[in-house]
């Protein structure tokens, strides 16, 4: 079964973790959204598909032709991610609150992970580091893709639409783009006579949403792509998420904090922050993007 970081939280009797996730998972829209699914061994091998199988009508007496879907065979390798947070002993000695330094300095290192998931997540390409992952701009290719012109051009609603009807099987699990897309966006909202919806999600925060859809903001995607001639253009993805679309994969017990102890090269403590991790698509269909979106 597939489970959101959050929800896989909750399951933990780990304080620290608990803590941790809490606290990489608010200021990520994709870890509070996107299931993993845990896989024992080093990888998975799944077939992701391709094309559906086709039916037609026949009348009494024909011949009875065949169609089947098509598939490719996928291997996809869980990379490791993490760092080693060391805390002086001489502060935690003297420092009067412990607690709080070793959760300060567990805190930031977490965030460093969640931040090079979240890069990730967006840009991984395994041709380029090959102990990453592939992330949501490589997978989506063929006619997943809606562009804004051979030069780009500012985003419309039009093409936001053309992007969404993109994804098959259902709407969007989200939309994600960079913030000067969604200040586009909430501009071109506002030239319609019209607002995007606004909710609380399960972690008290404020949501945008387009014809129904979460809005979410990576950081980690460039407004300075190069599209033709323009080097001013940025990317917006839909995609839907869950087994059979698009997931995560995590190794048993997911995000890990561990105790490494006392080290021997310096006064210090070492805690180790990891996670081994990745991202499989089911299916071609359930992502797509929309490219060359200006300012």
């Amino acid at each position: 079964m597939a489970l959101t970081l959050a929800e896989a939280a909750k399951l933990s009797n780990d304080i620290v973790l608990q803590g941790v996730i809490e606290t990489i998972v608010l200021d990520s829209p994709i870890l509070q959204a996107l299931p993993f699914i845990e896989i024992t061994g080093n990888g998975l091998t799944y077939n992701r598909e391709n094309t559906n199988p086709a039916a037609t009508f026949f009348n009494v007496g024909d011949t009875w032709t065949e169609a089947t879907p098509t598939f490719s065979q996928i291997t996809a390798t869980l990379s490791i991610v993490g760092g080693d947070a060391d805390i002086d002993n001489f502060l935690l000695t003297t420092r009067s609150n412990v607690q709080d330094l070793q959760a300060a300095i567990i805190r930031l290192k977490a965030k460093a992970v969640q931040q090079k998931f979240e890069d990730t997540f967006v840009n991984g390409d395994t041709a380029i580091d090959a102990k990453s992952f592939d992330g949501i701009d490589k997978l989506t290719t063929g006619g997943q893709i809606a562009t804004m012109g051979a030069n780009g051009a500012t985003m419309t609603l039009a093409k936001l639409d053309e992007v969404i009807d993109l994804v098959k099987g259902g709407p969007p699990a989200m939309l994600l783009m960079s913030k000067r897309s969604r200040r586009t966006l909430n501009n071109l909202a506002r030239t319609t006579g019209s607002f995007l919806q606004t909710d609380r999600n399960e972690f008290g925060q404020m949501v945008q949403f387009y014809d129904g859809v979460p809005i979410g903001v990576s950081d980690y995607i460039s407004d300075t792509k190069t599209v033709g001639t323009s080097t001013d253009c940025s990317t917006v993805y839909a995609m839907q998420m869950g087994e059979g679309a698009f997931a995560g994969l995590t190794a048993p017990g997911g995000l890990q904090v561990e105790t490494i102890g006392s080290l021997e090269t310096k006064d210090a403590t070492r805690t180790r922050v990891k996670w081994y991790v990745s991202t499989a698509l089911f299916n071609t269909i359930k992502v797509a993007k929309l490219i060359g979106v200006r300012p």
